[in-house]
């Protein structure tokens, strides 16, 4: 597979790293608007081309897919341009930025028989696909209740740079620049996360949203600091489950933590993963009389990178795909609005 590597910012690094380190994946060209940054990434990672438009590489052609790496705003518009020219696509999250869209990306690559997956990272974790694998063999039992959370703390902590003065964390607290906030963020993530895990669909939801003072005039420069910085939403799901999913960037003493819990009526899984690692815990069987918990021990697990990889060799889309991805949009979208008129919507 020749790849073009689609933006060159920051989480452009993961991915040449990933998909260079697949057998049978070429780093073909690479793209930016701005070339200085495109030359810098192209001689780190031995990628023969650049192009400073989306266009010029298109017209170039000599690849097969894409890894669109670039802003969430650019990914509906970047995305469709790849498709038009017949270029399986791998899409950063959050798809786009509102189901609307997203669902216009998806019948796209679908009409066109094109492989379509988005980067869920945390489909990743070793850990998420054993608890699920678990609670789809009934090991737990009906499910019942769902807790889950993504805490981060760059908005009080600096371990990751200084949100204050870098505009890569600027563009993320700011509306006008594109951001739906944590709930866009880092919302995508443990929405599926939670329902990956739980092997549920989402039925209704009710949410909250806040965002912070964070500057004088909350604005800081250019930026307007009017993204939400954290949210916390009650769910139910199509079984009849009840559910709660919160995310914070003012969780401080978490530089980064996903934590689920599945209860159900024989049984629970605990899945917790952080930078330095990720666990899984159940209480089933006869340890359920007097609440034991013992560890689960998880085998490694395919990369969304390594499948894309593969899907694009059998000419076949694997998960998440651009509709998995689409879906989970809709429950965002929904909370949105949810959190606007203050009531509970059907997702």
């Amino acid at each position: 597979m020749r790849l073009l590597i689609l933006g060159t910012g920051g989480m452009a690094t993961t991915h040449a790293m990933a998909f260079a380190a697949i057998p049978g994946v070429r780093l073909a060209a690479a793209v930016d608007v701005e070339k200085a940054r495109a030359e810098a990434f192209a001689v780190t990672y031995k990628i023969p081309r650049i192009f400073t438009s989306l266009d010029d590489a298109i017209a170039w052609g000599q690849f097969d897919a894409a890894a669109n790496v670039t802003p969430d705003s650019a990914h509906h518009p970047t995305t469709l341009t790849l498709i038009r020219a017949g270029k399986h696509v791998f899409c950063e999250k959050p798809l786009a930025e509102n189901h609307a869209k997203a669902l216009e990306m998806t019948e796209a690559a679908e009409r066109a028989g094109l492989v379509n997956m988005v980067n869920l990272t945390y489909r990743n974790v070793a850990a998420l696909q054993k608890a699920r694998t678990l609670v789809k063999a009934g090991e737990i039992g009906e499910v019942r209740h769902v807790d889950a959370s993504y805490l981060q703390s760059w908005l009080v902590s600096k371990l990751w740079g200084d949100w204050q003065t870098e505009s890569k964390w600027l563009w993320r607290l700011s509306t006008a620049h594109g951001s739906n906030g944590a709930l866009g963020d880092i919302g995508i993530h443990i929405v599926d996360f939670a329902a990956y895990g739980a092997g549920q669909d989402f039925d209704h939801v009710f949410c909250r949203l806040k965002t912070f003072d964070k500057a004088p005039g909350n604005r800081i420069g250019e930026y307007v600091l009017d993204a939400n910085d954290g949210f916390a939403m009650s769910v139910s799901f199509v079984n009849g489950a009840l559910g709660v999913i919160h995310a914070s960037r003012y969780a401080t003493g978490h530089i980064n933590e996903l934590r689920l819990r599945v209860h159900g009526t024989r049984g629970a899984v605990e899945v917790i993963h952080r930078m330095d690692g990720s666990s899984l815990r159940a209480c089933l069987g006869a340890d359920v009389r007097n609440g034991d918990w013992v560890e689960v021990a998880c085998a490694p697990v395919e990369t969304n990178y390594q499948r894309f990889a593969r899907a694009v060799a059998a000419g076949q889309t694997l998960e998440p795909s651009f509709r998995r991805a689409a879906d989970m949009q809709r429950v965002l979208d929904q909370a949105m609005a949810s959190a606007a008129a203050q009531r509970d919507l059907m997702v």
